[in-house]
């Protein structure tokens, strides 16, 4: 992503260009695109109009901002498309009239082209003209990383040219975040700033990069002492996998396994010779021996709203004074949407059951309401389900499994102490058992 659409297309020209010295061409047709470019079988391409008269095989319809893979070419110019989104794929086949005008190579965008796309990873060209607003759509729009460039040879033409010892990624950076694109009101503003920094999506990103933070050294000593050869230990940690590991770390930790009798019998389980990347290895041997309690433990996983590990062990008071407030604001966060839920009668919530009358019992009802509520705006499930659908990552998939665990208990709840409006808890065990 980048901010001009000269940019896209050198960007797109050149990754096609680049696809094409890896792949090779499958035949020589290809056809001409809106913006001059030209695709063949192998492309990524991108709609830019929606049109229902185009319908998917898998029932959906071309929409705006849709990312698809060229699979076939036809004599009269249309083309074979598969969309990449894995929650809505399907195939089509796109007219030439509809090809010439909308579809533009997809292997980059402008960021304001990007909002509503979801992709595994995103590389962001950042420039002084870059805005704030169009920093945040770009950064926000990879599942597993959002990697910023930032361009150091574009001075930004409404200011004076800088020494080149002044500008330095740093410097650029806090020019774009002082740069705004839009206007709004007051009110606009505070609910622009809200929905940014006070959704759990966004605490449960900060928490987590201060945990990160905060328990880097800690998991690299334990990881030293766990059987790891030195050259087994620095290829660790300096994996791309390092950090989805100590997430595990923090897991396991959170479900009460002591990391420092779990980690050696994790890397002896088998041997590492012959691992591409080790820190995945163990990353995929940790999340199978702890997902669960350690035999006879009956205490509680310390979670989050019932949803987020808990960062634990030594660590310095700022660090945990910083994760102490995002553990209050996200479960403050989690009990007012269950509140505003109850109060709107939304479909998600009916779905638990009717809340307990009993103090007592609702006390026992609402932590778990609060849970599912953290997992809808974590994730920005919208669906009448209290969890949605199904989930795109590892993190979500785990998740996910504490937040219909979390359901059944409040169904569970709701039946066992009346009154239960009639049909709703055999509703919701219909409805899991989908």
């Amino acid at each position: 992503m980048t901010e001009s659409s000269h940019a896209v297309r050198s960007l797109n020209e050149r990754a096609r260009a680049e696809r094409l010295l890896l792949d090779g061409a499958v035949d020589g047709r290809e056809v001409s695109l809106a913006a001059g470019n030209s695709a063949s079988v192998g492309d990524v391409v991108i709609t830019r109009r929606n049109e229902r008269t185009l319908r998917t095989s898998r029932g959906g319809w071309v929409k705006n901002g849709d990312r698809w893979r060229v699979v076939g070419m036809r004599r009269d110019g249309s083309m074979l498309v598969d969309r990449l989104d894995p929650r809505r794929r399907g195939k089509t086949v796109l007219p030439p009239d509809y090809i010439s005008e909308y579809v533009d190579l997809g292997y980059a965008v402008t960021a304001h082209r990007a909002q509503g796309i979801t992709v595994d990873t995103s590389h962001v060209v950042v420039t002084p003209s870059t805005t704030r607003e169009n920093l945040y759509v770009s950064m926000s729009r990879g599942r597993e990383s959002n990697l910023a460039y930032v361009a150091l040879d574009q001075p930004d033409d409404s200011h004076s040219t800088p020494e080149p010892d002044d500008v330095t990624a740093r410097t650029v950076l806090f020019g774009v975040l002082q740069h705004s694109g839009a206007s709004m009101s007051a009110h606009q503003t505070m609910e622009a700033e809200y929905a940014i920094h006070g959704g759990i999506d966004r605490l449960a990103a900060e928490l987590e990069t201060i945990a990160s933070d905060a328990q880097h050294e800690r998991f690299v000593e334990l990881l030293r002492r766990s059987g790891l050869t030195p050259e087994q230990h620095e290829a660790v940690v300096q994996s791309s996998a390092f950090g989805p590991l100590t997430a595990s770390l923090r897991r396991a930790e959170a479900y009460h396994h002591d990391l420092n009798t779990l980690m050696p019998g994790v890397v002896s389980q088998h041997g590492l010779d012959d691992a591409d990347d080790i820190a995945a290895v163990l990353r995929y041997r940790l999340d199978r021996v702890s997902a669960s309690l350690p035999r006879g433990c009956r205490l509680r996983p310390r979670l989050i709203a019932g949803l987020l590990p808990e960062p634990l062990g030594a660590m310095r008071d700022e660090d945990r004074q910083a994760i102490k407030e995002r553990k209050q604001l996200i479960e403050a966060r989690a009990a007012a949407l269950v509140e505003a839920a109850l109060t709107d009668g939304a479909e998600w919530v009916r779905r638990l059951g009717e809340p307990p009358a009993a103090p007592a019992d609702m006390a026992a009802w609402r932590p778990d309401a609060a849970t599912v509520a953290a997992y809808r705006d974590r994730y920005k499930a919208f669906s009448a389900l209290p969890v949605g659908g199904g989930a795109s990552t590892d993190a979500q998939r785990a998740s996910r499994r504490r937040a219909l665990q979390a359901a059944r208990r409040a169904v569970d709840s709701a039946a066992q102490a009346p009154p239960v409006r009639p049909g709703v808890a055999a509703d919701v065990q219909a409805v899991f058992a989908l």
